[in-house]
């Protein structure tokens, strides 16, 4: 066995003399298994909040999107659209029409998005499944809505007698003539509201595509974007490429991650921030590991002294605190990795803390945390252990 590590072994198990340095031994140790689980689990809770964020946009964006190059809309032919339905690697695709609009209802009013979408809409999103109350029903009278447009304008679903009131400016150039209205109004009767998250919910009235072309003044081969969804015949990029030869320069296309660039940028902000200020807890902690390796320095000068006698060189002395450093940090971040798995997966299975009496905190448990872990506190813990190995000369240990 290596030398050092078999001195250093030893000296990790046996205790010392001064029961000061045995207390200040223990604890760095402690510290050390503490700051480790704190920053696994934060890690973990930070991933499990980014998931829970990125799912409610997840529930409207689809695989992969159509929009125009330049402009609001661009448009798309009978032949494009059968050119698709042959592309290997795409299970299904959506149009979709969306403009901002004035909506009112009685003595109420919002400013929010209509969306007009095809019969194909819900199967390349998972929008159905977030209906709180109704169901999804797109026709040519009725529509669904956010549920804070519900609560704002006091509307709920199948108020035929008094529908919902969509206003749009309508196109074209020129003054406006006072004998006919300068905007195009469609009633929709709400057949389903659903829910999301506070933005997205005060957001869409979604509506027929060939009604809202209509109500926007567009072509009937004019739309806003294309919803894909992708099944797993081929990579991803060969499917984004063929895509784009059948529609051309007129789109780009754009992943899910790609349509909410800043919210993952925001995210990945957030969670390398979060990293670091942990890990400034961590190297706080792990720093007390040289203050305890000097303790054990001096408290084993008599024992260096022998082993230099009887051949040991000063490079394997120092060898065997830097290994021992080592040694304590690796175990004090194991065990605090595996306190913090527990942690987390108790967590997981019970949902022992909730943000809500029906919501728990949500968390992820990933295997890359836990290198993380354990890479960050190895990293802290040689510097430290070389810090402290350092100190050992020969005037240290031949002076009694």
């Amino acid at each position: 066995m290596n030398f050092s590590l078999y001195i250093a072994k030893r000296y990790l198990k046996s205790k010392s003399s001064q029961n000061a340095v045995n207390v200040i031994n223990f604890i760095t140790f402690l510290v050390i298994v503490i700051g480790s689980a704190a920053l696994f689990i934060v890690l973990s809770g930070f991933d499990g909040l980014k998931s829970f964020s990125l799912s409610f946009s997840n529930t409207f964006d689809p695989d992969l999107k159509a929009m125009p190059a330049t402009g609001k809309f661009f448009s798309v032919s009978e032949e494009q659209e059968n050119a698709l339905s042959n592309v290997s690697g795409v299970a299904s695709y959506s149009k979709e029409l969306e403009e901002k609009v004035y909506l009112t209802h009685k003595d109420r009013s919002h400013v929010a998005y209509i969306k007009g979408v095809d019969q194909n809409y819900n199967l390349v999103t998972g929008v159905d499944s977030t209906i709180r109350y109704g169901n999804w029903t797109i026709d040519e009278v009725q529509g669904v809505a956010g549920i804070e447009i519900s609560r704002l304008l006091g509307i709920t679903i199948n108020e035929f007698r008094n529908p919902l009131q969509i206003l749009a400016p309508k196109a074209g150039k020129g003054s406006i003539n006072q004998e006919t209205k300068p905007y195009n109004d469609m009633p929709i009767v709400l057949s389903g509201v659903y829910a999301v998250e506070e933005n997205l919910d005060k957001k869409y009235v979604f509506a027929q595509l060939p009604l809202v072309q209509q109500f926007l003044e567009r072509e009937n081969t004019q739309v806003s974007g294309i919803n894909f969804k992708l099944s797993n015949e081929k990579a991803p990029e060969l499917i984004r490429k063929e895509i784009k030869e059948v529609l051309g320069n007129a789109i780009i296309l754009k992943n899910r991650q790609e349509q909410n660039s800043s919210l993952h940028r925001m995210l990945n902000t957030e969670n390398m921030v979060t990293y670091l200020i942990f890990t400034l807890v961590l190297i706080i902690a792990v720093f007390n590991l040289v203050g305890a390796l000097f303790m054990m320095i001096l408290d084993k000068r008599q024992n260096l002294k022998t082993l230099y006698d009887v051949g040991a060189t000063i490079k394997d002395l120092r060898q065997v605190f830097f290994v021992q450093g080592l040694l304590l940090t690796f175990l004090g971040g194991l065990i605090g990795v595996i306190i913090g798995a527990l942690l987390i997966g108790s967590q997981l299975a019970f949902s022992w803390f909730k943000i809500t009496p029906t919501l728990a905190y949500p968390v992820d448990f990933q295997v890359v945390n836990i290198l993380i872990v354990l890479a960050t506190i190895f990293v802290l813990g040689a510097i430290a252990a070389k810090i402290a190995s350092s100190i050992i000369n020969k005037k240290l240990i031949t002076t009694t």
